[in-house]
């Protein structure tokens, strides 16, 4: 809207600015007025309802203080712990009186109350002097005896020592049992007659002569099966390997084993007699394969042992 702003002197309660058509002024206005001068004309006065009003700028309300701010918060703080009260006072067990109900719900009296409360305990929620954001300290106890303590070290390191030992020990029972012969020679002396046919008959072991009370030893790792008296053999030892192949030692002064002992080549089981058919102290030796009677001779060379 073009013209020029006129400022209207009536009435307090309507006094802002109107905005006047071009052209609308001096004489033009003057004509509107009222013969008194103090009062608008009719005319004046629907011109000033149609006219474009521009109020003056509003004021926003003011903040509240930091002291109703406060007040506020302390209400709403002191409502809400009447309220929490009285939700707990309702979890009460039905065999409280109502006696004991009202007394055990004791609200805040007003404001001041809790924000006294509120300001006793402190940043850390720990009521007293204690100034705010100070730690607390817990007692704790503790108990240590030196010396049970120490009896402890001291148990543990033998316990250690104990099982260090013990480690050891099956290591070096694992290196020798690796070095161990799995094969060895029946007995040690003159090899006297061999596997084949012998006067008139076959003979189905080697004999090893040598003088009564010689070592004979297992050829092999096996488990006794048979100890004692044999016809034609005197005495007897006959040892079954974990293969099923079966060693048979004859002849024998005396055996030192017995029926279900685990022995290991090269552990003596017996010495060397003249007992049974025999034409002097020897060794017979024979090894039965698959239930066949093979020559011993070819099968300790077999395995790394000459006779």
């Amino acid at each position: 809207m073009s013209g020029t702003p006129t400022p209207f002197t009536g009435s307090p309660a309507r006094r802002f600015m109107i905005w006047l058509p071009r052209g609308m002024e001096g004489a033009d206005l003057a004509r509107h007025r009222s013969p008194g001068g103090q009062d608008p004309s009719p005319v004046l006065e629907q011109a000033l309802n149609s006219a474009t009003v521009r109020g003056r700028g509003s004021h926003r309300l003011p903040a509240p203080s930091s002291a109703l701010r406060g007040r506020v918060m302390v209400a709403a703080v002191a409502a809400g712990a009447f309220a929490a009260a009285a939700a707990g006072q309702t979890l009460q067990t039905p065999n409280n009186s109502p006696q004991q109900r009202h007394t055990d719900v004791t609200p805040l009296a007003n404001a001041s109350d809790a924000s006294a409360s509120l300001n006793s305990g402190g940043a850390s929620g720990v009521g007293g002097d204690a100034p705010a954001g100070s730690p607390v300290l817990l007692q704790v106890s503790h108990s240590v005896d030196a010396s049970a303590e120490a009896q402890k070290l001291t148990e543990s390191a033998e316990v250690t020592e104990k099982r260090l030992e013990r480690e050891a020990e099956e290591r070096r029972r694992a290196e020798e049992e690796a070095k161990r012969p799995k094969f060895v020679a029946p007995a040690q002396g003159v090899f006297t007659s061999g596997y084949g046919a012998r006067w008139g008959g076959t003979h189905y072991g080697i004999d090893i002569a040598n003088s009564i009370g010689t070592p004979i030893v297992a050829a092999a790792d096996g488990t006794v099966i048979e100890a004692g008296p044999a016809s034609g053999f005197g005495l007897w030892v006959r040892i079954q390997l974990d293969d099923g192949t079966i060693h048979v030692y004859g002849h024998m002064e005396s055996f030192s084993v017995q029926v279900g002992q685990r022995v290991k080549a090269g552990e003596q089981i017996a010495i060397i007699g003249n007992r049974g058919q025999s034409t002097g102290p020897h060794l017979h030796f024979e090894v039965h394969e698959n239930g066949q009677k093979v020559d011993p001779q070819a099968w300790l060379a077999a395995r790394g042992v000459y006779i």
